[in-house]
Parts: C-alpha cells; structure tokens; sequence
C-alpha cells in the first residue's frame, strides 16, 4: 500500500490536473457560443448564393459550367477540415475513419487521392497515411477568414477545371447539438443541378427569376459558382469550429468528473491507510504500556 505522502502527492497532483480540465471546460464554453454565432451567420449569405445559383442554373440552361460538368480524371480530390488543437473527444478521430474508408475505396477504384488539409490533425494524418496533400492551411484562429481558405482550395479548383480531378470531397464535422457531430463527407465538385434544386425548395424560396447578365451570361454564372464553393467550403470550416468547441467542452468536463471521482477515491485509500497507521501506534502503545507494568 502506497504511504500518506505519496497519496497526498498524487490528490495534489489530480487536484491541479482537475483546475486545468475546468478551466479549459469553461474557455470551450465561451469559444463555442461564438463559434455557433459565426456558424448562423455565415448560413443566410451560403443560402443566398445557392438559391441564386439554383436559378442561374434553371435560367440559362444553354452554358453549364465546368464545376456542374462530370470530369474523366483519374484523380479523386478530397478537402479534408479538421481540428488544430486535440483534446475534444473522437472528433477527429470519427471524421477520419470514415475519410480512411473512402480513401481506400477510391484506391480500390484505381483512381489516386488529392488532398487538401485544413487543420493541423488532418495534415499529420494525410502525411501518415501517405496520401497525396497538393496543399494545407492550418492555424486559422478563432476567427477564421475566407481570403486564408481560397488559396489552398483553389489548387483543387483548377485541377478539376482542367480536367484532371473527376470528383471533389467536403470532409467535416456537421455541428448538430452541444452533444451531437456528425462527420460528413460531401460531394463538393461536380455540382449536381438537382441538389441545388432540392436545397433550394427545401429552403421555401422556389421562383423563376429572368435575369439581365452583366457583362454577359457566363462571366456572371462563372464567377458565382466559383463564390459558390466557396461559401460552402468556409461553412464547412465554421461547422467543424462549432462542432470542436463543442466536443472540447463535453471532453473537458467528463475529464473534471473523472478527476473528481479519482480524488475522492484516493482521499478514501489515505484516510484508511491513515487510520490504519494511527491504530498501529497505539497498538504499540498500549503493548508497551502493558510490558511495562507488567
């Protein structure tokens, strides 16, 4: 059995563990609610731009463009939106399991993998696995910005546009609830016009728009599906946000439980081994007590 001091060693020790696990619980708590902030605010603007393009789409039905046109490349292209930081539960570790899953299906189908890391957990994982990362971005902050996402994302852009990519793959963590992150993995590219056309009924704004090009049809219908994926890239980013603060806080408060209920079971274990000393030395007390008199 372990003696007083090192008992009252290892309670110091969960005790300082737990101030940290509450603490971090706590810089979740107010990260979170800011993040489901910038995560509904940035949803009207990615509303918007679908349901515009929805009706481009339905409007000038003679020009499609490249990102709705399917692509023979021998490439599979995979944007991959992770955490920077750990310590917020299976997060990371649900996403790419199932992003392990389609990358192996994609080998199986001869085609090779491009990816495009977004977070520090996703790098270190593609680089492990040996798959292709034809760009990265990490460290974006709290607050993340479009203009730091375009660079990195338009690498996959332009091979799809070239021909040389047949699909594009939105990996990332949907925020459902405080409790609850689902990993997704979206088909990004190519567009499907009867997707777009169902998200837009879905969302009640179903009209026929006759639109006035300016300068013409495809200059406009370009540059908009361009800002398209954009805005669902960056949603993707504002999700996965939400869904880690929100897994750090759950994580960090079981571990302030766990250490809770560690402390009070070493606590018991010192009193006992306490008590059993105390009861030893009057054991000796008495016995030398009684030589004596004796």
């Amino acid at each position: 059995m372990a003696s007083g001091k090192e008992l009252r060693t290892k309670i110091k020790s969960v005790e300082n563990t737990k101030k940290i696990t509450k603490a971090m619980e706590m810089i979740s708590v107010s990260k979170m609610r800011k993040a489901q902030e910038r995560m509904r605010a940035a949803r009207p603007y990615s509303e918007k731009i679908r349901n515009i393009a929805s009706n481009l789409g339905q409007a000038n039905p003679e020009y499609v463009h490249t990102f709705m046109k399917q692509n023979d490349g021998k490439s599979v292209g995979f944007i991959v939106v992770t955490t920077d930081k750990g310590l917020c539960g299976g997060l990371n570790t649900n996403l790419l399991r199932a992003v392990t899953s389609k990358l192996r299906e994609t080998q199986a189908g001869a085609m090779t993998p491009q990816a495009v890391a977004i977070g520090s957990k996703g790098l270190g994982f593609l680089n492990r696995v040996n798959a292709k990362v034809v760009s990265h971005v990490t460290h974006l902050g709290d607050k993340p910005q479009l203009d730091k996402l375009i660079g990195p994302v338009k690498v996959l852009l332009d091979a799809y546009t070239k021909g040389e990519v047949s699909a594009v793959y939105l990996c990332y963590n949907k925020f459902v609830s405080t409790m609850s992150q689902v990993p997704v993995l979206d088909q990004l590219l190519p567009l499907s016009a009867a997707k777009m056309d169902a998200e837009t009924k879905a969302s009640g704004t179903q009209h026929a728009w006759d639109y006035i090009y300016e300068p013409d049809a495809q200059a406009v219908i370009d540059d908009l599906l361009v800002r398209y994926v954009e805005a669902l890239v960056y949603q993707a980013l504002a999700e996965n946000m939400a869904s880690e603060h929100a897994a750090r806080m759950v994580a960090m408060k079981a571990a302030t439980d766990n250490a809770g209920n560690v402390i009070g079971e070493l606590k018991l274990v010192y009193n006992k081994t306490r008590q059993a000393a105390i009861t030893k030395e009057l054991s000796e007390i008495v016995s030398g007590a009684a030589a004596i008199s004796g």
